[in-house]
């Protein structure tokens, strides 16, 4: 490749840095719940590559609140959560009526936006969250949380300080 052809071919980073300036809503999800990874992947189905919807794994030992919407991981798993590119933080419902909006297919989730039935589904919602874990085998939120925490202190004892400290 020539100099010039190399000055107007994209690198891998700026594709990168334009597709993170195009998202519309940064969807923060269990990425070890079985049933969020099915709806994840038809999602991602739809975004097609858009980037209009950027997909977080909270369960990916690198996941940064600050990085997110501030969005700490017992808070995101206690409650589906996104965050939308000026910074404002949703949860629950709305998530998906927005996320299902951005990629032109909102109509799926528009009756939950309507006076009678959007409450009905906000509830159902609310008892969902909360049997999330334990339908999908998980145990409890604490569970959960601890594990993660042993997970990232053995993680963070792989590095040379670690074991500085432990001698």
């Amino acid at each position: 490749m020539t100099s010039e052809a190399s000055a107007i071919a994209p690198t891998t980073e700026d594709q990168l840095n334009t597709e993170s300036a195009r998202w519309k809503v940064n969807l923060l999800y269990d990425g070890e719940c079985p049933l969020c990874l099915r709806e994840v992947n038809f999602l991602k189905k739809k975004n097609a590559g858009r980037g209009i919807v950027k997909f977080t794994d909270i369960a990916d030992l690198d996941y940064r609140p600050e990085e997110n919407g501030g969005v700490d991981f017992e808070t995101a798993m206690g409650r589906i959560h996104a965050v939308l590119a000026d910074g404002t933080v949703i949860k629950n419902v709305e998530v998906f009526q927005r996320v299902y909006d951005a990629l032109g297919i909102g109509w799926i989730y528009a009756p939950t936006k309507w006076p009678v039935i959007g409450p009905i589904i906000d509830g159902i919602y609310d008892r969902w969250a909360d049997l999330r874990l334990f339908v999908t085998g998980r145990g409890s939120l604490n569970q959960v949380i601890t594990e993660r925490e042993e997970s990232l202190s053995g993680q963070s004892c792989q590095t040379d300080r670690c074991q500085l400290d432990e001698t």
